[in-house]
């Protein structure tokens, strides 16, 4: 009988500080991340083979392939990333081939800003350590997510979707040099939880883009002092808006989410375009408080700030544009797997 393995892992809502976790920057500098994992997921299912055979199967990208079973399988441009974490699995623990077919699915479309691949990443890794006994702690397998993705695939980004996936909740992450990450779980009283759910609206612009690229152009600038700048104050971002989550101050929070939107397009101009502030104003005109796009900018998801009075209208007006409102609600839980 087959062995099956599953694993459910959240997406995350990135609230203050992103772009403070990229080595460039927190390598120097330290940086701080507020984020919240929400109820839309990566799934994953691996069954056991014994035919000599791996698949990897993801019918949400179009992707299928099929190969021999091999200690190491190379790239050739599709489904890399499943690679990775493979190839990862037996340099480190297995030291041989293994037999299996790998299913994936996400709640989300890729490059929608919720951390996606590394989500991903974390799931995958989730199934094989639940599938082969191992050793492995929630910082461990976050950490691995991140070479595999940062230092193995040489994709550029920060640390705090491995992170945020693998731990799951609200979370301020503190990030150093030489990738020492330390997560502290948040412990937000369930009523401002629920107010902060009703608050926000998540609008998908059906605009989907390479987070690498956008992270790329962001690093080269931050050579520059302006940037810097804005940089350092998204940082302190995620103090402040910690503090006004506990306060349940939910102005002050507004306000430091509109803040944080404009020091991050002074970082670089690439992370909005004009249907992205076209969106941004409509949302404005229509009772939002404040807003900003989730992950490295440029398209995917926003989300907004808005009395729940005025919440209706502004899914509505929303709604009529070329996206749509996504409904969520905040998870408390991180990756988990599980046999059947």
């Amino acid at each position: 009988m087959c062995k099956i393995i599953r694993s459910q892992t959240p997406l995350r809502l990135g609230l203050a500080g992103g772009g403070t976790d990229i080595d460039l920057y927190c390598n120097q500098y330290t940086g701080y991340v507020l984020n919240a994992t929400i109820s839309l997921y990566v799934h994953c299912t691996l069954i056991a083979r014994n035919n000599g055979k791996i698949i990897f199967d993801s019918p949400d990208t179009e992707g299928y392939v099929e190969y021999q079973s091999a200690e190491r399988l190379e790239n050739d441009g599709k489904l890399d990333i499943f690679k990775a974490v493979y190839n990862r699995i037996v340099k480190d623990f297995t030291k041989k081939a293994l037999s299996f077919s790998l299913h994936t699915y996400s709640d989300a479309p890729s490059g929608s800003g919720l951390g996606g691949s590394s989500t991903l990443v974390v799931g995958i890794i989730k199934v094989f350590a639940e599938w082969l006994n191992l050793p492995l702690g929630e910082y461990e397998i976050a950490k691995l997510a991140y070479e595999i993705e940062r230092e193995d695939m040489r994709i550029v980004g920060g640390a705090q979707d491995q992170y945020a996936a693998t731990f799951g909740g609200f979370n301020f992450m503190e990030f150093y040099s030489k990738k020492r990450v330390i997560v502290n779980p948040l412990r937000i009283k369930n009523w401002i939880t629920s107010e902060l759910e009703s608050r926000i609206v998540l609008y998908f612009t059906n605009i989907t883009r390479a987070a690498k690229d956008i992270e790329e152009h962001k690093k080269g600038k931050l050579g520059d002092e302006k940037s810097l700048e804005a940089m350092h104050a998204i940082k302190q971002d995620a103090v402040k808006m910690k503090e006004a989550l506990f306060k349940a101050d939910f102005d002050a929070f507004a306000k430091i989410l509109g803040k944080s939107w404009k020091s991050k397009k002074i970082i670089a101009e690439i992370v909005s375009n004009d249907e992205l502030d076209r969106i941004y104003d409509l949302a404005i005109e229509n009772g939002a408080y404040s807003g900003k796009t989730s992950g490295a900018g440029a398209g995917g998801f926003m989300f907004f700030l808005v009395d729940p009075i005025k919440k209706y209208n502004l899914v509505k007006a929303l709604n009529a544009q070329q996206g749509y409102v996504q409904d969520f609600s905040f998870a408390k839980e991180g990756a988990k797997s599980w046999r059947i």
